[in-house]
C-alpha cells in the first residue's frame, strides 16, 4: 500500500478576510448551518483533545449539543476518562472535521461545568434509550461482556419507565469557553486559508496564519 499516492487538491472554496464575521461564534454558526444544509454526516461531531494530570494526551469524538457566546457544550459521564482529565487540567481543544467541505474549525479554551438545571433540561430531550444508557454504563470502566450491559439496561427499563428517568448524579454537561478559534479552508498546492480569532480584553482579534 503506497500512502504517498493518497492525496488530492482542495479546490472547493477560498476564504478571504473580508468574508469573515467580526465575531467567531457568528462565523461558526454560518459554517455549521452550511454543514447541516448539505446533509454532512454528523456535522456536530468534534474531536475532543484533553490532557491528564500526568500530561498524557487523549482524543475522542464527541457530539456538540449547544453553542452560543458562552462556548461549546457537550454532555458526558462526569466520572469517565475525559471528565477526569478535565478536572485535573481544565483546558481542551476540539476540531470539527468537515472533510466534505475541505474545512476544519479548531477551538481552544478552558472548560467549565454546565449548571444542573441546564443539564436536566437537556437530559429530558434525549431519547428514552439514551437516558437509560447514561445509567447503564460506568463509562471507561472495564466490563465482562456486552451481555452484562444489556442485562443492566433491561433492569433499568423496569426501574424507570419511559418519561420518569432522572438525571444520573454523575452525568452532566461541560462547556469549552473559547480563547482561540481557527477557521481552516483547504486550497490548492497546500496553501490553505487559515484565520484565527484570539480573545483579548477588547474583544476578538483576527489574524491570517501561514499554512
Amino acid at each position: 500500500m503506497d500512502l504517498h499516492q493518497l492525496r488530492r487538491e482542495y479546490t472547493l472554496h477560498g476564504l478571504d478576510r473580508n468574508e469573515l464575521a467580526a465575531d467567531p461564534i457568528a462565523q461558526f454558526r454560518l459554517w455549521f448551518q452550511q454543514a447541516i444544509e448539505a446533509n454532512l454526516h454528523e456535522p456536530n461531531a468534534m474531536v475532543l483533545a484533553t490532557v491528564s494530570a500526568k500530561q498524557v494526551p487523549s482524543t475522542r469524538v464527541v457530539l456538540l449539543k449547544a453553542f452560543d457566546d458562552r462556548g461549546f457544550a457537550f454532555y458526558t459521564n462526569l466520572q469517565g476518562h475525559k471528565a477526569r482529565d478535565l478536572e485535573a487540567n481544565p483546558q481542551a481543544s476540539v476540531t470539527f472535521p468537515w472533510i466534505e467541505f475541505e474545512r476544519q474549525v479548531h477551538v481552544l479554551g478552558t472548560v467549565e461545568h454546565i449548571s444542573r438545571e441546564e443539564t436536566a433540561a437537556y437530559f429530558q430531550t434525549r431519547p428514552y434509550g439514551s437516558q437509560l444508557g447514561a445509567w447503564a454504563s460506568s463509562q471507561s470502566d472495564p466490563v465482562a461482556d456486552r451481555a452484562t450491559l444489556e442485562a443492566r439496561l433491561e433492569q433499568l427499563k423496569i426501574e424507570h419507565p419511559e418519561g420518569s428517568v432522572p438525571v444520573p448524579p454523575y452525568w452532566g454537561g461541560l462547556r469549552i469557553k473559547p480563547q482561540k478559534i481557527e477557521f481552516w479552508q483547504g486550497r490548492p498546492n497546500r496553501l490553505h486559508d487559515r484565520f484565527v480569532y484570539q480573545k483579548t480584553p477588547q474583544g476578538w482579534s483576527i489574524s491570517r496564519l501561514q499554512p
